[in-house]
């Protein structure tokens, strides 16, 4: 069945949201704030139904190509926001935030973006890629995935990847095709088990890939806010290194307002360390559940000239942060800067950080669901001082989101 719909706003992953007739939620991927456009109705639950955008009728000024599947980039599994202005997905992005926190019911004065010299060209920003490969009606395709049919989008040139990877990209590909298509018939079968192939690129260490799990002893140089940090091949780094850079110089500065009063840092899963070392606290306690990455951490203090051992004033742990509350500390002279995984903090974490003595608490967090639930349980204690977001994966549904928490006065 094919519905004319308005579209009231653009949801969190980006479909547009509309409602039928008989007062029903309907999600239209690719469709934009104030259109209107045909739809047709391919799932239907009790309350909602999900819908392929068939024709604008009236389309938004935000629109960089007049109708459904216009463009190219639109093809491109995770660029929800391939036919819409860069203008339009940050209105768009802020929007959803804003409606996160007031569902929670978390009062924020206002909401800041950050700006950066990517703005005026959000493709070619990632750093890293994994794409995936199987043979789709007997021919080898590699590329993204998409979901949940799982069939690959084969990508000869990737407009999300820095064009140092692009340069690469069909050398890569014809390598992996090489060994998919020549050779023993181990090395084949090896190959077509591992699924996939990851290239990063970092200033300093080149373009590197790989099939399958990363090398053993690959080691990557990244350059965050004039410091130079070492991180292992599989290790988590920000794939957009411009905004990446204005993150942790946000962090930077709103531990230095607090500085005075609050100079110790714990930074809780700290990775290699680079918020906590980037602040260069005469006092820091990293924690971090990986090993691997906590290892690097100890090694990028070192080669700052810090001295990471039990008698120095700079320490990582290797430990998951919600199974080890009692053993971490936290005084008045504490700023801890939490960055959890997508998930957000174990469900112990929050109601600890809250009967804390910290006098500021720098969230950084992926996904705006978990930030929310957490900060629920943390504001019974403390004030929302600042809420900042960052784009920092143009095109697609995602963003960063840095919250800034002020101990209530008693």
């Amino acid at each position: 069945m094919i519905s004319t719909v308005y579209i009231a706003k653009n949801v969190y992953g980006g479909d547009g949201l509309g409602r039928l007739g008989d007062g029903r939620v309907i999600f239209v991927p690719g469709a934009w704030a104030g259109e209107q456009v045909r739809a047709e109705i391919v799932e239907e639950k009790k309350h909602f139904v999900k819908a392929r955008l068939v024709e604008v009728v009236e389309s938004s000024p935000e629109r960089v190509s007049g109708n459904a599947g216009d463009s190219s980039l639109s093809s491109i599994p995770g660029m929800v926001y391939a036919n819409l202005s860069y203008k339009g997905e940050c209105e768009a992005k802020e929007s959803q935030l804003r409606e996160f926190f007031d569902r929670a019911r978390l009062k924020v004065e206002a909401f800041h973006s950050t700006t950066t010299t990517s703005d005026c060209n959000s493709l070619n920003y990632r750093n890293k890629v994994v794409y995936h490969f199987a043979k789709q009606k007997g021919k080898w395709v590699i590329g993204y995935r998409t979901e949940p049919s799982h069939e690959i989008v084969d990508i000869e040139s990737d407009p999300l990847a820095r064009p140092e990877i692009n340069a690469k990209l069909a050398e890569i590909r014809k390598a992996v095709l090489t060994l998919l298509t020549t050779g023993p018939e181990a090395i084949r079968r090896d190959t077509e088990r591992k699924g996939n192939v990851t290239i990063r690129w970092t200033k300093k260490t080149g373009v590197k890939w790989w099939v399958g799990d990363a090398p053993k002893g690959l080691v990557l140089k990244e350059t965050t806010c004039g410091k130079d940090f070492e991180v292992p091949a599989d290790g988590f780094y920000q794939v957009n290194p411009e905004v990446g850079e204005e993150l942790v110089k946000a962090v930077v500065a709103e531990y230095e307002k607090g500085k005075a009063a609050a100079p110790d840092v714990l930074d809780l899963y700290c990775g290699v360390g680079v918020f906590g070392l980037c602040c260069n606290p005469p006092k820091l306690t990293g924690v971090e559940s990986g090993r691997q990455a906590i290892d690097f951490a100890k090694k990028n203090a070192e080669a700052q000239h810090h001295s990471p051992t039990p008698n120095s004033n700079i320490r990582f742990y290797a430990e998951r942060v919600g199974q080890n509350l009692k053993r971490i500390s936290i005084n008045s002279h504490t700023t801890v800067i939490v960055d959890p995984p997508r998930d957000g903090m174990e469900p112990n974490v929050p109601k600890w950080l809250a009967d804390s003595k910290a006098p500021r608490i720098l969230y950084v967090s992926c996904d705006p669901a978990t930030l929310t639930r957490d900060l629920k349980t943390i504001c019974r204690s403390y004030d929302i001082e600042s809420v900042r977001w960052f784009n920092m994966f143009p095109r697609t549904a995602r963003f960063e989101t840095l919250v800034v928490l002020k101990k209530k006065i008693a």
